[in-house]
C-alpha cells in the first residue's frame, strides 16, 4: 500500500527524527493492516511507535490513547494529535 519515494520531505523527516523512511513504511503498512478494535493489537503498535520514536510513553498515556481508540473518539487532525501527546 504504501511505497518509498525519494522524497525531500521524507529526507526532512527523518533529519528531524532519526526515524528511516524505510522503518516509516514499514509501521504505516502495519498499522493500515491491523484491527484498531483488539486492545491488544492497538498497544502493540503504540509500542511500537515509541520505540521507534525513542520516546517512552507511560502508562497512563498508554491506555488514554488505547481508550482513545477504541472509542473511536481519536483526533484525526495533526494538531489535535500533537495536543494530545503533548499533555502532561
Amino acid at each position: 500500500m504504501f511505497e518509498k519515494n525519494d522524497n525531500p520531505l521524507l529526507d526532512q523527516l527523518q533529519k528531524k527524527t532519526n526515524v528511516k523512511p524505510d522503518e516509516l513504511f514499514k509501521l504505516a503498512n502495519s498499522v493500515s493492516n491491523a484491527n484498531l478494535q483488539d486492545e491488544q493489537t492497538v498497544r502493540q503498535l503504540i509500542a511500537q511507535v515509541a520505540k521507534l520514536a525513542n520516546k517512552p510513553v507511560s502508562k497512563a498515556k498508554e491506555d488514554q490513547i488505547v481508550q482513545a481508540i477504541l472509542n473511536k473518539d481519536m483526533p484525526m487532525d495533526f494538531a489535535s494529535l500533537a495536543k494530545m501527546f503533548n499533555k502532561k
